[in-house]
This record gives structure tokens, C-alpha cells and sequence, in this order.
């Protein structure tokens, strides 16, 4: 297939995207609304047989200080046929129209699953003292194709940090945890949940704790709750304007692209959520949790009610996103892995994400100032 790419508008980038069973969140039109900071671009792919469009990218361009030269970045994408045994063909006209806008650098992350570990064997691993990490452990779902679209990047000059990019080495994660939902029944979800899991969510019922949706002007409580957590957990919180950009700018693109979620007891808020809906695919994005009520599970049951939500839309996959691969007790981010695992979902490993200096010098400039921060 001979292909051409051009810049295409908002509608066509949109329109492609729901022809699709799903796409990344942050590959639809409106993703570069809520990155209010970069300048963006839509490219198409399309046959030159037919003239039908058949891939598409958002790019980010984030420009460095005085100059007029770029980082394009494409979180999650582009959404081309990674498989395709051209793949030069589709990769090497984006370089050089990206080139021609001014980029230095272009970042990608092929949104392509390697790897993936049932939670049966995850759970075993843990329980190994060998084992430390998700690597570790003999992966139930393996994707040759992957390590070929991986040899091809190389051979092209794509390159990958050395960890290559393990943990959350990434801008985005790389390993992340999924339900799926396709083909399975409600009662087959839940009866997969570990015994705790089970316990939690009743627990919860039985407590009086209700699971409601809130709209934009619940935003502010949700910021509280979210505060609150960034205190608790040591990271630095985006502040409610993020938030605010973010309904409004995928709820216009979507009305239901965004929603909000309470976990709440006798009035008083314990636990929040915001999920992302995209064709099959739903991400739980964001969480919140109070310092009190915790004894009553609010989350448990906020995530049940987000899933069982998910599944009435007509989801295929349940994302509860990054994890870290370790499976060491001792590490920080050991208890990530260890709630997700309850809900009787995968691991799965992504390609990572990936650089192609345009211009090394600059190129490099950004990796040691990256790898200052």
C-alpha cells in the first residue's frame, strides 16, 4: 500500500478515531486542548489507492526556551498498522514533515502490548522469593510481532533509554493493569476479584457507603480529596484548572469521554475517581481518598461501580493503568501492583516509548537536562 500523509482537520481526526473499536485518550483531538502548554497538530495517513485515511496522529510540539525548535511528542500513538510490514513507509514521512515544523526530537509510544501476566501468576510471583520483578515470571501471553516492530524502530534509528523504560521510566507508563471485559459476564468479573476484594466491596454496601457520578461543579470537592492525597503519597498535585480544561475540553469533544465518581458515607465524600471513555477501551485515571473513612472501603466499592458502569457502555477493556514491575514487598510502589492485582485482571507490558533525534545535538541536550530534573 503507497501512502501520503498531510496535516487533516479536527473532524477528520475525530471521525477516524471513532471508526476505531478504541484509541488512546491521549490520541483524540481534544487531548491537545486539555495540554493547553504544547502547540498541537493532527496528521492522516491515507491509501493512495483508495484515498482512504488510514492511520492518524496527534502531535504535541513543546517548544524550547528562546529558540524555535520543538519536541514533538505522540503519547500513545500514533494510531497507524504498527504490524505492517512497512512500517518505514508510514514512520519516515512523519519524520520528515515533523523535521520541517521545527522539531528536534520526536518521542512516540507505539501503543503495542509485548507482554502480557494473568493475576494467578502474578500472584504466585510475589509469593516467590526469587522473583522480583514482573520479568521475572514467565509471561502467560507473549507477541512476537512486537519484538519485530521493536527491530524494525532500531534498524530505522528509533531509540529506547537503557532501562528500556521499565517501571515508570516512561512519560507514560509502560506497564499498566487491564480487565477484560470482552466475552466475559458481570458475575465472571466479580467471582474473579480475590477473596478481599469480595469482602471490601460487601463491606462497603453493608456500611451505608453509595457510589454517585458528579459533574463539572464537583471538581472543587474533588480537588480537596485529591490534595489530600498528594500530601499523604509525597507527589506534587496538578491543580484544579488541569481538571476543569479537562471536562470541559473532552466532555465538548464527548459528553461522555469524562466522568467523575464520589465514594461517599452519611454525606461526607471518602473517595474519588475521574474514568475516561474511549470506543471500548476505559481508563481509570485519577484517584482521590480521604485520611478518614478508609475503614469502610470506599474505594472497593467505587471501583466496582466504575467497572460495572463500564461494562453497561459496552467496554471491552477495564484499564486501571501504570503499575511498576516490581514485585518486591519493599519497594514504594509494591502496593500499586498488589490492590490492582485483587481484580483478577492482566499485566500487560507496552513497547515503551521512543526518541528519534532530528538534531543530536539539541537532542541531547534535552536528555541530560531530562535526566537532571
Amino acid at each position: 500500500m503507497s501512502l501520503t500523509l498531510r496535516t487533516i482537520s479536527r473532524e477528520q481526526h475525530l471521525a477516524y478515531i471513532q471508526s476505531l473499536p478504541a484509541a488512546s485518550h491521549m490520541q483524540v483531538p481534544a487531548w491537545a486542548d486539555v495540554k493547553a502548554e504544547w502547540r498541537s497538530e493532527s496528521l492522516g495517513w491515507f491509501d493512495e489507492r483508495t484515498g482512504g485515511m488510514v492511520g492518524a496522529g496527534l502531535v504535541l510540539y513543546r517548544q524550547l526556551p528562546k529558540i524555535k525548535r520543538y519536541l514533538a511528542y505522540l503519547p500513545e500513538g500514533p494510531v497507524i498498522n504498527w504490524y505492517a510490514p512497512n512500517l518505514d513507509e508510514w514512520l519516515q514521512p512523519m519524520l520528515a514533515h515533523l523535521k520541517q515544523q521545527g522539531a528536534f526530537s520526536v518521542k512516540m509510544g507505539p501503543p503495542v502490548i509485548i507482554r502480557r501476566w494473568e493475576a494467578t501468576s502474578i500472584k504466585g510471583g510475589i509469593q516467590n522469593p526469587d522473583v522480583k520483578r514482573l520479568r521475572d515470571i514467565e509471561a502467560d501471553f507473549i507477541e512476537p510481532r512486537a519484538f519485530e516492530v521493536a527491530d524494525k524502530l532500531r534498524r530505522m534509528g528509533w531509540q529506547q533509554g537503557e532501562d528500556g523504560g521499565a517501571g515508570f521510566g516512561d512519560v507514560q507508563p509502560r506497564y499498566v493493569f487491564q480487565v477484560p471485559l470482552a466475552n466475559r459476564s458481570l458475575e465472571e468479573v466479580h467471582k474473579n476479584f480475590n477473596q478481599l476484594w469480595r469482602r471490601n466491596i460487601k463491606k462497603a454496601e453493608k456500611e451505608g457507603v453509595e457510589v454517585v457520578q458528579g459533574g463539572y461543579h464537583d471538581l472543587e470537592e474533588w480537588q480537596r480529596l485529591y490534595e489530600i492525597t498528594a500530601i499523604r503519597d509525597h507527589f506534587r498535585p496538578r491543580p484544579l484548572s488541569y481538571f476543569q480544561r479537562m471536562w470541559s475540553a473532552l466532555n465538548t469533544e464527548d459528553p461522555n469521554r469524562m466522568r467523575l465518581y464520589f465514594a461517599r458515607r452519611g454525606g461526607v465524600n471518602l473517595s474519588a475517581a475521574t474514568m475516561l471513555v474511549v470506543g471500548g477501551h476505559v481508563w481509570y485515571s485519577y484517584g482521590a481518598s480521604d485520611n478518614i473513612g478508609r475503614e469502610f472501603r470506599p474505594s472497593n466499592a467505587m471501583q466496582w461501580r466504575m467497572l460495572r458502569d463500564s461494562y453497561a457502555l459496552g467496554a471491552t477493556v477495564y484499564d486501571l493503568r501504570g503499575i511498576s514491575d516490581s514485585l518486591d514487598e519493599t519497594d514504594h510502589l509494591f502496593g500499586l501492583i498488589q490492590f490492582k492485582v485483587g481484580t483478577g485482571g492482566q499485566a500487560a507490558e507496552y513497547l515503551g516509548e521512543w526518541d528519534f533525534p532530528l538534531n543530536k545535538l539539541l537532542h541531547k541536550a534535552l536528555d541530560i537536562y531530562m535526566s537532571r530534573r
